[in-house]
């Protein structure tokens, strides 16, 4: 039978142990000894009816369950967290909480937010950068970027993106100036989870027959574009996530057909913060950014 939990206690100090792998370090955080984190924790076990630490002699290591609601509470304390101190600081208006992907977060975003915060210096950004989809309703994100099929007319698409063939400067010959379709059965082709991608575009190029190598494949449009300009391979990615590399030289672009791809970026706004002004700000700086992207592919 399952059993109710009817008290929180022992949350807080699970989450510390969890994070620190270690009841000692854990009380030195929350000023506790490590028999009362201990016995918190134990306690809450017994009342969730299942282990959540194995308990070595000088370790403590994570149960599967126990990681699955350590991930759980990390992230409602985070929320809570941000809500007090929201509420303790008394101007909703200077902090502006953000949720995007990884790849969008590390090569897009945070290379640019010097700029945002130059112009409103009294701004305060908080990015959780993670692929999971946020809540809009709990108070914990104002604005969330994400990636989605394009609608024409949709007031709130940030940019329409496109697939761009890219691959670093070292892989060029000795007097050669550029890549060109025939010399991609000379690479790796660098694709994310499925060579779909590449299929069209060599058939949009009329370069699909020949021997092509699609031995290296990727979950993430970011660690595919680092692996890039390390010269592993030719790759397929965003023009977003590779752009600011093609701004700096780190990557090159070859000049061929693009295939079709109906993919963008929209901007998913909280019902509860319409109209407030720091959102407003954010979302026009957003677009002038991606105008300013989008000169790179005129």
């Amino acid at each position: 039978m399952t059993k109710l939990l009817r008290s929180l206690s022992g949350l807080i100090e699970f989450d510390c142990a969890a994070r620190w792998g270690s009841f000692k370090l854990a009380a030195q955080e929350l000023h506790k000894t490590p028999a009362a984190i201990s016995l918190q924790v134990k306690q809450l076990e017994e009342a969730l009816g299942f282990d959540l630490f194995v308990r070595h002699p000088r370790h403590i290591a994570l149960t599967d369950k126990g990681q699955e609601l350590a991930a759980t509470v990390r992230r409602m304390l985070g929320e809570l967290r941000a809500k007090v101190a929201a509420l303790q600081g008394g101007d909703e208006e200077k902090i502006l909480r953000l949720s995007t992907t990884q790849s969008l977060a590390i090569k897009w975003l945070v290379p640019r937010l010097a700029r945002f915060t130059k112009r409103y210096p009294d701004i305060d950004i908080r990015i959780d950068s993670s692929d999971r989809l946020a809540n809009m309703d709990d108070g914990s994100t104002d604005i969330a970027l994400r990636t989605s099929d394009v609608i024409p007319g949709d007031p709130n698409l940030l940019f329409h993106d496109r697939l761009v063939v890219v691959y670093s400067p070292s892989l060029l010959a000795p007097g050669q100036d550029a890549l060109t379709l025939a010399d991609l059965q000379r690479f790796p082709l660098l694709h994310e989870e499925t060579t779909d991608t590449w299929i069209k575009l060599l058939r949009q190029n009329n370069a699909l027959k020949g021997e092509y190598n699609f031995s290296r494949s990727y979950t993430n449009f970011a660690v595919m574009v680092q692996s890039a300009v390390a010269g592993q391979g030719v790759a397929l990615v965003s023009h977003a996530i590779a752009c600011e590399d093609l701004c700096k030289g780190a990557l090159k672009m070859m000049h061929c057909e693009s295939a079709p791809y109906e993919r963008g970026y929209r901007m998913v706004i909280s019902r509860d913060k319409q109209g407030m002004s720091k959102i407003a700000r954010f979302c026009d700086w957003l677009r002038e950014e991606a105008a300013e992207m989008q000169k790179g592919l005129a």
